[in-house]
């Protein structure tokens, strides 16, 4: 029996090749005929850490080399983490399969104190996120806020350092990467909106490549599908851009998902609602819950962002 190869496009920090190797791992188990191999890669995100993310072109940047390479046919299938996937894809290029997810929550993580609320007046908070930052800002207005940027382990060395009291990251890379213990409180989802798709693991691949859709297919959980269906659609309706303050977080129980969704504003100003309805309509509540915000108020907050 002659074995077939499938390359992974992977960016090179530690976490995406811990994704992309778990991706390679449970395809070999998967099909045993089956040779994968990875073709790392530095993206743009990875290369300008200059300023905040939104600055720099958002987190689209840490995706197009990867999809270059899909299109250029150098790889067959790019490993993702889908916080990081912008709503609109390439033209050629489709989501295949979602992987189940990890803890989709914020971690606050701090070397002296043990939760957000623990945090004095004027604490140094760092966070490259405008999500993360509108959030906290509605939280805690006293909180001195400053830009963090580069990889976990980049990130985690900067606050032992002492250059922040605490920082926020996501719950699922520290686990992933096994820093789980670095977690001091992971914040609860009633009060901070996770970003669509995070802690979920995506694999893109070309439009029309039924072999390589085959193989994947055994790799698609349908709770993260599910999830992902009504977040997308959420963040598509408001533009779908990674450069604004918008958060969605789908849940599931049984046969019913709810959607908590949030449009902030650097100030700390928001609105937020949730939906609840048929997994079967999962894309639809997002869309739905979308036009709900930006009728309660969140197409003022979008408006004042771009005009600044």
């Amino acid at each position: 029996m002659s074995t077939a190869t499938l390359r992974i496009a992977t960016r090179e920090s530690p976490l995406a090749v811990w994704q992309a190797e778990h991706v390679q791992a449970r395809l070999r188990a998967a099909h045993r005929d089956l040779e994968v191999t990875l073709l790392p890669m530095t993206t743009t995100g990875d290369q300008r850490l200059e300023g905040a993310l939104s600055a720099v072109g958002g987190k689209g940047l840490f995706v197009k080399e990867l999809e270059k390479a899909l299109l250029d046919r150098r790889a067959d299938l790019a490993v993702h983490s889908m916080k990081d996937v912008p709503a609109e894809q390439p033209e050629g290029l489709r989501l295949a399969v979602f992987l189940a997810g990890e803890d989709p929550r914020d971690a606050f993580v701090s070397n002296r104190y043990a939760r957000l609320d623990d945090l004095p007046e004027g604490a140094c908070v760092g966070t490259s996120s405008l999500r993360r930052q509108t959030q906290l800002r509605h939280l805690r207005p006293d909180l001195r806020i400053e830009v963090l940027r580069g990889n976990v382990g980049t990130r985690l060395r900067k606050l032992d350092d002492g250059q922040y009291d605490a920082i926020l990251l996501a719950c699922a890379g520290l686990i992933r990467l096994g820093l789980g213990d670095r977690i001091r409180q992971a914040l609860p989802v009633d009060t901070f909106v996770p970003a669509v798709g995070q802690g979920v693991v995506g694999i893109e691949c070309r439009q029309g490549d039924d072999a390589t859709l085959r193989y994947l297919a055994a790799l698609a959980d349908p709770h993260s599908t599910a999830r992902l269906a009504a977040e997308r659609a959420f963040n598509a309706e408001l533009g779908g851009s990674c450069q604004v303050p918008v958060a969605g977080h789908a849940t599931l129980r049984a046969d019913r998902i709810r959607l908590d969704g949030l449009i902030g504003a650097p100030d700390g100003a928001q609105v937020r609602d949730q939906i609840e309805g048929a997994v079967c309509d999962a894309a639809d509540l997002g869309r739905t819950l979308a036009q709900r915000l930006l009728a309660a108020g969140g197409d003022a907050l979008l408006a004042r962002l771009a005009a600044n």
